[in-house]
């Protein structure tokens, strides 16, 4: 099989898929035009619409990454070839790490802390226990899990939702519109971690924001087409003050990086950070993503994604 490899560093991918996949043909997206048509897979982190318009011998794409919707939303993607998707591939871990350090970051008030200390003020907040502090989850998919998990063992109270039923052990789990409702009121951290469907764009909206309880934190990992910014700063209020909505640790936004011109810059109670809570560790990828080749080209069944879901 020859494999076309599209990505920051496609040639280190190159040679460590080369070893994994020693009869097959791997070349990257700088090769010669006649050799890219050749292709017959395409493992790729957002492919510009000229190279899948080139690709018209591809019997699978793996994306190089869990989020799937800019790879969706390519007018060039090929319709009916098989995509499979990054699932987990070493990332739950560091977004575990990154979601504990949101709900700590408000549980324990270093939020409230990092003010104080521009005020020069001491002033010890009263503790809250973590078994006072309930979490939910948004997205109960292979990260969404081990993130809901990850918390519920290090005593938080846990609710997960879905769309459809899911069952975790110590995790309460919701599911559909009617779970949705029931769990906002409940949580004072809410992690997102949905994909990026028509379905979830701008789910936390000004509705889903008052449903949360006064002083909720929110803290996305997750896909920033998820949150109605708008929405999110007005539930933030102006200000040192804190609004109905107490903070929020962001990672993800709709436009990439995040223009300078956004009011998140400097709201005082925004922490924003670069895209960076899910890394993905190159070895696990690798090994997915060979076996995933593998498969595809031994006739095996693989797991795919629903482009019509849009995960």
């Amino acid at each position: 099989m020859r494999v076309l490899v599209h990505t920051d560093a496609a040639e280190a991918w190159r040679d460590a898929l080369a070893e994994r996949l020693p009869d097959a043909e791997i070349l990257t997206s700088a090769a010669p035009a006649d050799e890219r048509r050749r292709a017959d897979y395409l493992a790729a982190w957002k492919p510009s619409a000229e190279l899948l318009d080139e690709l018209t011998s591809l019997k699978g794409i793996v994306n190089l990454g869990a989020g799937v919707d800019a790879l969706l939303g390519n007018p060039a993607l090929p319709r009916g070839v098989p995509i499979v998707k990054l699932r987990d591939a070493g990332m739950a871990g560091p977004i575990a790490d990154y979601a504990r350090y949101g709900v700590l970051h408000f549980q324990r008030d270093f939020d409230r802390y990092r003010r104080q200390q521009a005020r020069a003020e001491w002033r010890e907040s009263p503790p809250v226990d973590k078994a006072d502090w309930p979490v939910g989850v948004l997205g109960l998919g292979a990260i969404g899990a081990r993130v809901a998990q990850s918390l519920a063992d290090d005593g938080f109270p846990v609710h997960g939702w879905s769309r459809s039923p899911k069952t975790l052990p110590g995790v309460r789990c919701h599911h559909g519109d009617d779970g949705l409702r029931e769990l906002l009121p409940e949580v004072k951290s809410l992690v997102l971690l949905l994909p990026d469907t028509p379905a979830t764009r701008g789910i936390i909206d000004a509705e889903a924001l008052a449903a949360l309880p006064e002083g909720a934190s929110l803290i996305n990992p997750g896909r920033g087409s998820l949150i109605d910014e708008a929405a999110l700063l007005a539930a933030l209020g102006d200000g040192e003050a804190e609004g109905r909505l107490r903070g929020a640790l962001l990672d993800a936004f709709p436009e990439e990086p995040l223009p300078a011109s956004s009011p998140l810059w400097s709201h005082p109670r925004v922490l924003v950070t670069p895209h960076m809570a899910g890394p993905t560790p190159l070895g696990e990828a690798l090994d997915q993503v060979a076996e995933a080749l593998r498969a595809m080209d031994a006739g095996e069944d693989v797991e795919t994604i629903d482009p019509d879901a849009g995960y």
